[in-house]
């Protein structure tokens, strides 16, 4: 059984930043599987803002986070991080973390191994 867990969320100030972390457990391999990061914020629909799609593969971000979010990994400890650098308002929504159903899929809001989120909130 494939368990996610997210931590690091918070309350910040605008420009200021956070690092949240997510540990899966159960995973054969763990650099094997896509990886990502998504976030939904109240009224939204959850969108994908960065992964890999396979351990040591150069990561993707969407345009909202380019330059002010960083995706890690740590393998050693089956952990998946985002570092989030210069935080905006617009940035608080719920961040989950999700991991492919195998290693050749990426996870989508449908598929895939999901936690149970973290809520990061930025105040103006």
């Amino acid at each position: 059984q494939v368990q996610v867990t997210e931590s690091g969320g918070g309350l910040v100030q605008a420009g200021g930043s956070l690092k949240l972390s997510c540990t899966i457990i159960g995973l054969p391999v763990f650099d094997w599987y896509p990886m990502a990061w998504f976030r939904q914020a109240p009224g939204k629909e959850r969108e994908k803002i960065a992964g890999f799609y396979t351990g040591g593969s150069r990561p993707y971000y969407a345009d909202s986070v380019k330059g002010r979010f960083t995706i890690s990994q740590d393998n050693a400890k089956n952990t998946l991080h985002l570092q989030m650098n210069s935080l905006k308002p617009e940035d608080t929504a719920m961040y989950y973390c999700a991991a492919g159903s195998d290693r050749w899929s990426c996870p989508t809001v449908g598929s895939g191994y999901w936690g149970q989120g973290t809520q990061v909130t930025v105040s103006s």
